[in-house]
């Protein structure tokens, strides 16, 4: 592809930009740990909320949804549209507690929660595991997706594409290790609208012109099962559908989201998402940008993707089987005039940064907070280290980028590797009989199970090889497993002592836990109303694309119901409220 020079200026046009706010939010930063990592604890709502979303999109998220649809029709989403389900949760029950919780990452969490020498070793562990270890390869996935993007866009190859990407991540590196989260979260609400912009305008060029025809030549294109939302268990006349699995409908859209630890979307909120709630003026903040999170990524932004990959199913059908995500750049390559190109360009460079940034910022806080003792440096050496430790991540996310050779499978692997610790996650907030050695015990024991059934027992049972999407059978019995072992584990080893347990109750229920319990109800509604409002609105957004106006007129009834549901047991619940009442 030729980029012309009105494509290079908008290009640059948008470096400038980023370097711009990044420039202002290094002046404007908060000194020491509180205010490099968690932006002085004063970000608004929508600001914080917008970083969130904006570090989900990354230049990965449309090649992966790509292959999704490609191979099983919109319904292949559901991988990741289930985590609704628990981002609502963690929105409803969680937001306000970790704001109050005043930690800086969620690895701090386990020492405020737990008692002992190993709830401080399991503390640096996760710290160094999440920080480092799936940092470096989260950021490696990443700039996979990059490569792919510039190589189909520039032809580049070799060290040329490598040395490119590098450029790309130093240049993020250095913004992000100046301007702090503050800067980060800056940066990520720019980059988010030029994301969200791009990818509108390449999905009407790619689906109105003369080889699509519109959404009524789209639909003719396709075979009904690949446009149906919920998935179907009936097969093509060629033996394969784009539909997924009943089995693996109900293991993602009913398990997943509170059986499985993953980046992002973890059950009871952790990762970065908390560290956006830490970073929340205040509880009532932290709630709304959590809520104003799962509304955005689950409810506005799925669309444009969705179209584009439906389109490279009918434009590019000699596509492999592994090569299906790449329909999406090659949309961009064959559909985009001048100028246009530049800014979906721009769109990934900005879906890129936004993650790359955040990722680098939050596993420096890891480091910095739970590993190297802060606490006997002033703020200067703070930064110092910060700074160090943000470029040497950048570094072993490169050298794991020349290890690492395919995307594919991603999302599905971690999910099986975390399968079973996500609801201990969601219950150590209030069953007080869980500790340390039950956490380790969920940590652990995932990655052995999926060990032993996709190496060992897979000889003998080819079924456990299969994907999640495909097949569930080694995710329900990794669940299982681990889920006995850790409930095991919490019964028969020695609880907390009650002064620390009733230390935690004093911060986190500061009204008292019994008063806290009371809510439950509500906060149930809350969830149930808020898990219908997004929902009904994903879906009437893509049934009015489609122009199934019956379906449009069901689902807006649903989505009033869902609103005032939300609304009504939200305020009940308290949750618009803050201990704070000045903010």
């Amino acid at each position: 592809m030729v980029l012309t020079a009105l494509d290079y200026c908008i290009i640059g046009f948008f470096i400038l930009i980023t370097v711009i706010i990044g420039w202002y939010a290094k002046n404007s930063m908060n000194k020491g740990i509180d205010g490099f990592f968690l932006g002085g604890k004063n970000l608004p709502w929508y600001l914080a909320g917008l970083s969130m979303v904006a570090t989900t999109f990354a230049a990965d998220t449309p090649l992966a949804v790509t292959e999704l649809v490609a191979k099983n029709g919109i319904s292949g989403n559901w991988v990741w549209w289930n985590m609704l389900l628990g981002g609502m949760f963690t929105a409803v029950f969680y937001a306000q507690l970790w704001r109050r919780s005043n930690v800086v990452t969620d690895a701090e969490f386990i020492t405020l929660r737990y008692d002992g020498v190993q709830a401080l070793w399991l503390k640096k562990f996760k710290a160094l595991y999440l920080g480092v270890i799936m940092n470096a390869i989260i950021l490696a996935w990443v700039n996979l997706a990059l490569m792919a993007i510039l190589e189909v866009f520039f032809g580049l190859t070799g060290m040329a594409l490598f040395g490119f990407t590098a450029l790309a991540m130093f240049l993020v590196a250095i913004y992000s290790s100046f301007s702090g989260l503050l800067g980060v979260a800056l940066t990520d609400a720019f980059q988010f609208f030029v994301a969200l912009i791009g990818c509108i305008v390449l999905a009407i060029l790619v689906v109105n012109s003369d080889k699509i025809g519109g959404i009524s030549g789209l639909k003719d294109a396709l075979p009904p099962y690949s446009l149906k939302i919920l998935p179907s268990i009936e097969n093509s006349s060629g033996g394969t559908s784009l539909s997924m699995g009943l089995a693996s409908f109900i293991a993602i859209a009913g398990m997943v989201w509170w059986s499985s630890w993953y980046p992002g979307a973890e059950p009871g909120g952790g990762g970065y998402i908390a560290q956006r709630m830490f970073s929340a003026k205040n509880e009532k903040h932290s709630f709304m940008a959590t809520f104003f999170f799962q509304f955005a990524h689950y409810g506005i932004r799925p669309w444009p993707w969705i179209i584009v990959a439906l389109c490279s199913v009918v434009l590019y059908p000699e596509l492999g089987f592994d090569d299906k995500k790449l329909g999406f750049v090659m949309a961009m390559k064959d559909f985009l005039p001048s100028g246009m190109r530049g800014l979906l360009m721009v769109a990934f460079l900005g879906a890129y940064m936004s993650t790359v940034s955040t990722h680098l910022n939050w596993g420096a806080s890891y480091v910095i907070n739970d590993v190297w003792n802060h606490k006997k440096s002033n703020n200067h050496s703070i930064l110092r280290m910060s700074r160090r430790v943000t470029f040497g991540i950048m570094i072993l996310a490169l050298v794991v980028t020349t290890q690492v050779k395919s995307i594919s499978g991603v999302w599905e692997f971690i999910m099986e590797c975390g399968a079973g610790l996500g609801l201990l996650l969601m219950l150590r907030w209030f069953w007080f009989r869980i500790n340390a050695w039950a956490e380790i015990t969920a940590t652990i024991i995932p990655f052995i199970v999926y060990g032993l059934l996709k190496f060992v027992w897979v000889h003998d049972y080819p079924i456990l090889g299969e994907s999640l999407s495909s097949n569930p059978t080694s995710f329900f019995i990794t669940v299982g497993v681990t889920t006995c072992c850790w409930i095991l584990v919490s019964l028969l080893t020695k609880p907390d002592p009650k002064t620390h347990i009733q230390s935690f109750k004093n911060k986190i229920y500061p009204n008292g836990f019994e008063q806290f319990k009371k809510t439950i109800p509500h906060l149930f509604l809350a969830w149930l109303g808020g898990i219908l409002l997004v929902y009904s609105f994903l879906f009437l957004i893509g049934n009015i694309i489609f122009k199934e106006w019956y379906t449009c007129l069901k689902l807006s009834s649903m989505l009033i119901v869902g609103c005032i549901l939300f609304y009504w047991s939200a305020k009940k619940a308290e949750l618009f409220d803050s201990l704070d009442k000045q903010n």
